[in-house]
């Protein structure tokens, strides 16, 4: 199956957009606090590269929003 650039994955990427911008941090803001990068911000974000399950929760950390509750929702959402 085919994820990237799926409409899941595109509500994944917007959540963490919308996640960064509501925590009025920049890419490079927020690749300093993962140690990462800004290209590894830009990259997931761009569609270019899929998160897996540890980058999650760095990132939702990294954020200050709760991963599992975001988990759920998304899951949520698949199902409808």
């Amino acid at each position: 199956m085919k994820t990237l650039r799926s409409p899941d994955h595109v509500r994944l990427i917007e959540l963490l957009i919308s996640a960064r911008e509501t925590a009025g941090l920049t890419q490079q803001q927020l690749a300093a606090r993962l140690d990462k990068p800004q290209s590894f911000v830009a990259k997931y974000e761009g569609g270019e590269r899929r998160v897996d399950l540890i980058e999650f929760i760095a990132i939702a950390r990294a954020l200050e929003f709760d991963p599992a509750r975001a988990v759920r929702e998304i899951a949520a959402a698949y199902r409808s």
